[in-house]
Parts: C-alpha cells; sequence; structure tokens
C-alpha cells in the first residue's frame, strides 16, 4: 500500500501498472452538496499490492493515469463501478476500457442482483471487512491509517473476487452472459450530461402538454444553473416546487407568488425571474405537441389476459433463473417481458442468444401450448412439464 501525492510517483507507479493484465479500480469521493463528485482518493490494486493517488494533492499531474485508464491491453475491474466510472470521465473526459465489473458478473453467479462488495468478499476470500471508515471525510488530509487500509481492502480483495468469478464464468460458459450489461456501463452517454433530459428523472403522474412542456423548460434551466454553480439541484429548487410552478404555468411573478408552498425568499431572488422568463419564452417558441411522459419500468399496459400471461411468465421466469443460478432480471427485465408479452412481432432479447436458451424458448412453448406448470405436493415445488 502506497499513498502517491507526487506527479513523479504516480508516473513510477503507472509504470509498474502497465505491466499489468488486470487491475482492480477504487474510488473515495463526497458529493453531498456538489452537482459534481469531489474525487478524495483513487485506489489502484494489481497483484504485488496497491496503489493510493491523491487526487486532492497540490500540482498532481495524472495523465498518466489516465493513459492507462485508455490503455486496451489492460482490464480495469471495479465493483459497482458506474460512479467510478464517472470521477473518471468527469476527470478525463474519457470513460476508462476495457472494464469488468463485479456486482454485474455476480448476476451470473447466482449471488443477487446488487450484491455488496463487503459480501463478495466474504463469499470469495471469507474475510468479514471491517467498513467503520465508509463515511469518515475523505477530504481531512492527513489521512489516517485507518482509512488508507480500508481504502487498499477495496481493490486488493477486488482482484481475488474477480479471479473467482472470471473463472466460474468460464467453467460455466457465461462470459457472454454479461456483455450487454458490460457494454451499458461505458457507455458514454451515460456519464454526459444532457440538460434537455432532466426533467425525465422527477417523478410525477401528469401527462398533460403543457405540464410536460414547462417541466421539461424549468428542469433544463435547474440543470444547467446546478452545473455552472457546481451544486445540488435540490439547493436550487426542489423536485415538489418544480412541479406545482409546471402544473400552475405562472405567466407573471405576482401569479407566482400564488403558487402552492411559493417560498417568499424565492420569490424576491433572481431565480422567480428567470422561471417567469423561461415560461413565456417557452409559451412564445410554442409546445412540444409529441412530449410524453416517460414510462418506467412497469408503465407498459396490458389487457387483462395478458396480465394473466405475464404472471405466469414471471413465475417461469423464477423458476428457470433458480435453475441457473442466475438473477432473473439478467435474463429479463420486467419491462423488457411486458413488452414481449405487448409485442410478440418484435425481435425481443428473450428470444436471442444465450436468453432465448435459458429462458425464451420455454416462454415460446408455454404460449404456444406445449408446456404447462404443475404443483408437485410430495416436493413441494412447481414443475415444468411438456404437453
Amino acid at each position: 500500500m502506497i499513498l502517491i501525492d507526487t506527479t513523479k510517483e504516480l508516473n513510477n507507479a503507472c509504470k509498474i501498472l502497465k505491466k499489468q493484465k488486470v487491475i482492480a479500480i477504487d474510488c473515495e469521493f463526497i458529493r453531498e452538496k456538489t452537482y459534481y463528485p469531489i474525487p478524495c482518493l483513487i485506489q489502484v490494486g494489481y497483484e504485488d499490492g496497491a496503489f493510493l493517488i491523491d487526487p486532492i494533492a497540490k500540482d498532481l499531474d495524472m495523465s498518466s493515469f489516465f493513459l492507462l485508464m485508455q490503455n486496451k491491453k489492460i482490464l480495469k475491474v471495479f465493483h459497482s463501478g458506474r460512479q467510478d466510472i464517472e470521477i473518471i470521465y468527469n476527470l478525463s473526459g474519457k470513460v476508462p476500457t476495457p472494464v469488468f465489473d463485479t456486482q454485474i458478473a455476480a448476476q451470473a453467479c447466482g449471488l443477487g442482483e446488487c450484491v455488496s462488495y463487503e459480501n463478495l468478499v466474504k463469499v470469495y476470500c471469507h474475510v468479514d471487512l471491517d467498513k467503520s471508515c465508509r463515511l469518515t471525510n475523505w477530504q481531512l488530509r492527513p489521512l489516517t491509517k485507518e482509512q488508507l487500509e480500508y481504502a487498499s481492502g477495496d481493490v486488493t480483495y477486488l482482484i481475488t473476487c474477480y479471479e473467482k468469478i472470471k473463472n466460474h464464468l468460464e467453467e460455466n460458459k457465461r462470459e457472454t452472459w454479461i456483455k450487454e450489461e458490460l457494454d451499458d456501463l461505458i457507455d458514454i452517454s451515460h456519464y454526459e450530461v444532457d440538460t434537455d433530459k432532466s426533467w425525465q428523472r422527477i417523478r410525477h403522474n401528469s401527462r398533460s402538454v403543457s405540464f410536460l412542456n414547462a417541466l421539461k423548460v424549468l428542469a433544463s434551466w435547474r440543470e444547467k444553473r446546478a452545473i455552472k454553480h457546481n451544486t445540488i439541484r435540490q439547493n436550487i429548487i426542489k423536485d415538489d416546487m418544480l412541479i406545482n410552478i409546471a402544473t400552475a404555468f405562472p405567466k407573471t411573478l405576482e401569479e407566482l407568488k400564488q403558487v402552492r408552498g411559493m417560498r417568499s425568499d424565492l420569490i424576491r431572488s433572481v431565480l422567480a425571474t428567470e422561471i417567469i422568463e423561461q415560461l413565456n419564452k417557452l409559451e412564445q417558441d410554442g409546445f412540444d405537441k409529441n412530449i410524453t411522459k416517460i414510462n418506467n419500468q412497469k408503465d407498459i399496459n396490458l389487457s387483462a389476459s395478458q396480465q394473466s400471461l405475464y404472471e405466469i411468465l414471471r413465475l417461469l421466469l423464477k423458476i428457470k433463473s433458480n435453475e441457473y443460478g442466475v438473477v432473473a432480471h439478467l435474463i429479463s427485465s420486467e419491462r423488457n417481458l411486458r413488452d414481449y408479452i405487448k409485442n410478440p412481432k418484435n425481435r425481443n432479447s428473450i428470444v436471442k442468444g444465450w436468453r432465448y436458451e435459458v429462458f425464451g424458448k420455454y416462454a415460446e412453448d408455454f404460449k404456444q401450448g406445449k408446456l404447462c406448470l404443475t404443483y408437485n405436493p410430495k416436493e413441494h415445488n412447481i414443475e415444468i412439464k411438456e404437453l
């Protein structure tokens, strides 16, 4: 375990890491009060130990580390790596490649959909991690011995977990089962900020065209302000107030005052003027009449008979996922299963590749009356039988 806080030390460390085939990456960060996460420590594990990089260190040039992240000969292993990859993207403008995520891969090993790193280490390394340092202030310097040991453990054990998961996937010929999820992990669209889509994360039940247009414009305005001032969205204006304003669609400051829950300090601030300007401009430019509420995982409406079929196929999915020892969601999400029933002519992922072999062909046979589900009272389980 070596703490690196100078460019020379980092360059020397990267020369060693450059010779590795696999390295493990983890980041300690804080993001409670800022739009962008503040990187406080970057841990890099390899077969002989770990380097701990201090991104807060004065005048530290991280160019050699960023080059390492783009080296296609070195596999970068993460556990639940989306936020870690986001940090690397924010610092360098690029996502690391190639990558492997042990939380994603664990789904194909029967360890659950969102297995924690702590449980993964317990399963594969038979070690109970001390998590007492997890919520310490990683911005404070100097870092304590306990913090450094904790941070090192986040990557040294990760190498061992990766190797055992990799062996399991290879032995069971499941390497391709997680390819789509790993490809999605490094999809740059997840890390680029599109302010015009920020309204889609706000939960509401309205389908009004005027409301949706107003919410989209106001959410985009708030997102840009949050980015500019590097603060969290809720510090500018909370979601529920944004919804109230979009619903009322005020044209003047006087009308804005009447919005339910409106604070007097907000009315007196520059935010109130900007809100009215955004809504007036929207009305002048005209509404997007094709705008629709973004559906969530379950928002594919099925008829009564289709809903019955969905419930049976969901049970069949559970049976097959248990049989193969994989997470059901890895085979099919609820939304994907609903789409398979709603739009049978679509080339759904269920009827392609390994998913077809594991589940799809049984779903197709059931729909065609070629098999059924029966309860075995002796074994106390549900069985799949051909007709």
